[in-house]
């Protein structure tokens, strides 16, 4: 899955570079599909937690298969006409599927075309940021400090939370905190106004047409109301951004009160659901996400793959150890994942890690999660450097990367800028030819090389 790391254009972060793209996961449209943060967000009342984190950091996922040419701009009005005929043709539709009349008509009364959202939807920049740019925000002393609070103030709720969906209670509120800032930043869009506008809009119609039929029928349920249905401009929901049909799917009510709320102030909802998400994708309890690790001097690159797995023992039969010196405990079968190549932190990851994948899946969100959540609970930083003078390929170049290396003779089985599977074991192999270390890191020095 490894991006390289992006912007939105509010500024929110966004993926690796170097290591193979994050591909979409088509059993799930969770979180992890939402098309984007949210840049036109709501400032909630806020607790004690520092107004200074209030920062979205949410790597966004755009699968090509989403990628569609964007149409010229219509304007407004002549789109809200357009819209209106369209919202009557989709009734039926929604109707067919079992939404009431009654459902519907509220649902949409005084839903007009919004054409900030499609502004927002052609504007989501390319990718720029590498991944330690986007950890110093993602896991900034200031969030880990934010974070520890909320883990205070919440204690009782998270622990409840935890003995039920065995998920540590440190991940689901570093979730917490890169999702909406421990939930400061929710969304203020109405979310039925949003995916409607989207979902006729076209580009990418079939997927929010489905989120708005998921909308309308957690409507129907009661769980809240039609303008209290708020969120991202792309329809992600609460303090933990779910998508509308991950919420149908994982979304619990935990206090009792005979709703599952996400969007109230009291989070306990919204966590929960997210312990319930996790869990329900096979959360190992007592395992770690990953563990930062060091690698001997004459290891074989080639076996830091996700293909590649051993239990940490053998791992340090190879000369794999943790950064303390010492064997991994055996958590589980494990690989070695080096998204920066071998001059970055190195990682040992676990099959958590590919949980947290569920709800985003690029390598630097998990990441990102992932030592969040082990800073909260009292853990070190990173002890290894990142290779702090690269920076982040462009579009533009990594085409022209994967078109010199198909060139070269090493294919990437396509120029689409995107840096997947194919381009990194492409980067592998004309790395192998050139004596290189074959770590599979797409840089602008390897660029350099191939002009």
């Amino acid at each position: 899955m490894r991006w390289a790391v992006t912007l939105s254009a509010a500024g929110s972060a966004i993926f690796i570079a170097g290591t193979a793209m994050a591909q979409a996961i088509p059993s799930s449209i969770r979180p992890e599909q939402r098309p984007v943060v949210d840049t036109v967000t709501r400032t909630q009342t806020l607790s004690p937690l520092d107004v200074a984190t209030l920062t979205v950091v949410r790597p966004q996922l755009r699968p090509a298969a989403l990628q569609a040419p964007s149409p010229p701009p219509v304007e407004a009005s002549e789109s809200n006409a357009d819209f209106q005929r369209w919202i009557r043709d989709f009734k039926s539709r929604a109707l067919a599927q079992g939404i009431s009349g009654g459902t519907f008509d509220r649902a949409f009364d005084g839903v007009s075309y919004d054409p900030d959202v499609i502004r927002l939807d052609r504007n989501q920049s390319e990718f720029t940021k590498t991944i330690w740019e986007y950890l110093d925000s993602a896991v900034s002393d200031r969030r880990v400090r934010n974070g520890k609070q909320a883990l205070r103030e919440h204690q009782d709720a998270l622990e409840a939370i935890e003995a039920r969906y065995g998920v540590a209670k440190e991940v689901v509120v570093a979730v917490w905190g890169l999702e909406s800032s421990y939930g400061s930043i929710r969304g203020s869009n109405d979310v039925v106004q949003s995916l409607a506008t989207l979902a006729h809009d076209g580009r990418r119609g079939e997927f929010f047409e489905g989120q708005l039929i998921a909308a309308l029928k957690i409507l129907q349920s009661g769980d809240t109301s039609p303008r209290n249905m708020t969120g991202s401009w792309a329809g992600a929901m609460g303090h933990t951004q779910f998508m509308p049909t991950s919420y149908l799917d994982h979304a619990v009510d935990f206090t009792g009160d005979g709703k599952r709320d996400i969007w109230s102030d009291n989070p306990t909802d919204a966590l929960a659901s997210t312990a319930a998400y996790l869990a329900g994708f096979g959360w190992i309890k007592g395992q770690p996400w990953g563990v930062e690790v060091e690698l001997p001097s004459r290891f074989d690159y080639a076996t830091a793959s996700r293909k590649v797995a051993r239990m940490p023992s053998q791992w340090a039969n190879l000369g794999v150890f943790g950064v303390d010196g010492k064997p991994v405990p055996d958590y589980g079968s494990a690989s070695i994942l080096l998204p920066a190549g071998s001059q970055g932190v190195a990682f040992m990851i676990f099959k958590n890690f590919e949980v947290i994948e569920r709800y985003n899946a690029a390598d630097a969100y998990v990441i990102g999660v992932g030592h969040l959540s082990d800073r909260i609970g009292g853990g070190q930083k990173f002890q290894a450097e990142w290779p702090l003078e690269d920076r982040a390929l462009t579009f533009s170049e990594r085409k022209e990367m994967q078109r010199r290396l198909t060139a070269a003779g090493f294919s990437t089985q396509g120029v689409d800028g995107r840096i997947g599977p194919k381009t990194l074991e492409a980067v592998r192999t004309f790395q192998q030819s050139q004596g290189l270390v074959a770590d599979g890191y797409a840089s602008l020095n390897l660029l350099k090389r191939l002009r």
